[in-house]
C-alpha cells in the first residue's frame, strides 16, 4: 500500500505547497496551553468534510455544513479553538461560530464562506467571543510555513501528543504532498458517513482535484479509517474531517476513478488511518493498543457489528487491561451484537494462539494467552466461518485512569 507514496520526516500540514499554520494562546484553556490554530491556503482549494452523525451537532459543525452547502471550490481557511466546544448553545453559539469565520476572513482578506470552523473542548458552555476575537488575529499574524507543529499543538484537549503526518508521491510527474493532522483521546468513536467535541482532522494536499471526487474518496477513506476505531463507544457532538486541497502541485486534474486517482486515494486512505490509529494509541488512560479483526461473516455489515461490539465491550476492554484471556466476554459481545453466528463453527484467537475452537474452550494453557495480552499491541482474531466477509476495527483497553481522567475533567 506504501510503494506509490513515502512519509516525510517531520512533515505537517504545511508540507503541502502554499500552506501555511499557526497555534496561539488566547486564554481559552485554564492551563495557558495554546487553543486557536488557523491553516490557510495562499490558494483557493477544492473542500471535502465528513461531520459527525449525532443529533446534537454542535454550532461550528452546522456553520461548516452551510459553507460547504454553497460551494466546494475557493475555500481558503480552517479556524479552530480547543478548550469549549460550543456545543448545545444555542442561537448565540451559531452566531459565535459563524463570527469565527467572519473574523478569520477578514484577517486573510476572504469571504466568510471561504472559512470553515471547528470546536472541541467542554459542551453547553458560551463561546468567550472577547478571547475568540483577539485570538484570531493573533493566529493570523502568527501564519507561517513553520507553524503546522503550533496548530497541532493548539487543538490538544485531553490528547498527550500531536498526532500528524505527511507524505509525498507523484503524479503525472509532479510532485504531489498530502498531510494531516488530527486530535482525539477520548469520546471516541467516530460515525461520519456523508455528512462527525474530540475527533478532528484537517488534512491539506498541494493536488488538483475535482471537489465532487475528492469528497468521494474522503468518504470511502474515512469508512475505513475513522469510522473503524474506538476509545470508548462515544460519538461526539464535534466531530469533523476536512480535506483541503489547493491544485499549486501543478498535475493534471483529477476528475475521475482509476489511475493517478487511484494512487492518491490510496495516500489518502493510508494517511487517514495512520491518523486514527494514533487517536487509539492516544486513548484517555490506555496502556494498550488492540485490533479486533473479524473474518469468515456472512456480510460486511456482520463483520463491523461483530467487530464493533467486541471492541465497545467494558468487560472485554478491562480484562484487556488486566491480561486476563476471558475469552467468554469476547463470546458474549459477539453473540449479541447481532451478526450471524454458529457456535460450533466459531473460532477466536489472541494473535496466532487459538482460544476458542468450535465454541469451546482449545488446549492452549491460558497462562500462554496470558502473555499475549500482557503485550502493548495485540490482536484479537475472530473466526465466524459464516461467509467471506472480513473487517477490522482499532480500540484499546479501559484503565483506572479511563475513568479518573473523565470523573475530574468537568472540573
Amino acid at each position: 500500500m506504501k510503494s506509490d507514496f513515502i512519509a516525510i520526516p517531520d512533515g505537517d500540514l504545511c508540507s503541502p505547497l502554499g500552506f501555511e499554520a499557526s497555534g496561539v494562546k488566547a486564554g481559552l484553556k485554564k492551563s495557558g496551553n495554546p487553543d486557536i490554530a488557523l491553516i490557510h491556503s495562499k490558494s483557493p482549494s477544492s473542500a471535502a468534510a465528513l461531520f459527525t452523525k449525532c443529533r446534537f451537532p454542535a454550532a461550528p459543525v452546522q456553520i461548516s455544513k452551510k459553507h460547504l452547502a454553497k460551494s466546494r471550490e475557493s475555500y481558503r481557511a480552517v479556524v479552530i479553538n480547543s478548550g469549549n466546544a460550543n456545543a448545545c448553545t444555542g442561537k448565540s453559539g451559531l452566531e459565535n461560530a459563524s463570527e469565527m469565520a467572519k473574523i478569520a476572513a477578514r484577517e486573510l482578506s476572504c469571504d466568510a464562506g471561504n472559512v470553515l470552523v471547528c470546536s472541541t473542548g467542554r459542551i453547553g458552555v458560551p463561546l468567550p467571543m472577547n478571547l475568540i476575537a483577539s485570538g484570531i488575529p493573533a493566529a493570523a499574524a502568527a501564519l507561517s510555513r513553520k507553524g503546522g507543529g503550533d496548530a497541532c499543538a493548539a487543538i490538544m484537549t485531553t490528547d498527550t501528543f500531536p498526532k500528524r503526518l505527511a507524505l509525498s508521491m507523484e503524479l503525472s510527474g509532479n510532485k504531489v504532498t498530502l498531510a494531516g493532522m488530527a486530535k482525539g483521546a477520548g469520546m471516541i468513536a467516530p460515525d461520519m458517513k456523508g455528512l462527525h467535541a474530540t475527533m478532528i482532522c484537517v488534512i491539506t494536499s498541494d493536488v488538483a482535484i475535482a471537489p465532487r471526487l475528492l469528497q468521494k474518496l474522503s468518504n470511502e477513506a474515512c469508512e475505513e479509517s475513522f469510522n473503524r476505531i474506538t476509545v470508548d463507544g462515544d460519538t461526539s457532538t464535534n466531530d469533523t474531517v476536512i480535506v483541503l486541497a489547493n491544485g499549486m502541485a501543478g498535475n493534471p486534474a483529477l476528475k475521475s476513478a482509476g489511475g493517478d486517482s487511484a494512487k492518491f486515494a490510496k495516500a489518502l486512505s493510508y494517511l487517514m488511518t495512520e491518523l486514527a490509529k494514533q487517536i487509539v494509541l492516544d486513548g484517555e488512560g490506555a496502556t494498550k493498543f488492540v485490533s479486533v479483526k473479524v473474518e469468515k461473516a456472512a456480510s460486511k455489515k456482520d463483520a463491523l457489528l461483530c467487530a464493533r461490539t467486541v471492541a465497545n465491550s467494558l468487560l472485554c476492554k478491562t480484562a484487556w487491561f488486566g491480561a486476563d484471556p476471558n475469552w467468554g466476554r469476547i463470546l458474549a459481545a459477539a453473540g449479541r451484537s447481532g451478526a450471524k453466528i454458529k457456535p460450533d463453527s466459531f473460532e477466536l484467537y489472541f494473535d496466532h494462539l487459538c482460544a476458542v475452537s468450535g465454541g469451546m474452550a482449545s488446549d492452549v494453557p491460558e497462562c500462554k494467552l496470558a502473555e499475549i495480552l500482557k503485550n502493548d499491541e495485540f490482536t484479537v482474531r475472530i473466526v465466524l466461518n459464516c461467509g467471506d466477509a472480513d473487517c477490522e476495527v482499532w480500540t484499546n483497553d479501559i484503565s483506572y485512569d479511563y475513568v479518573k481522567i473523565n470523573a475530574d475533567y468537568h472540573t
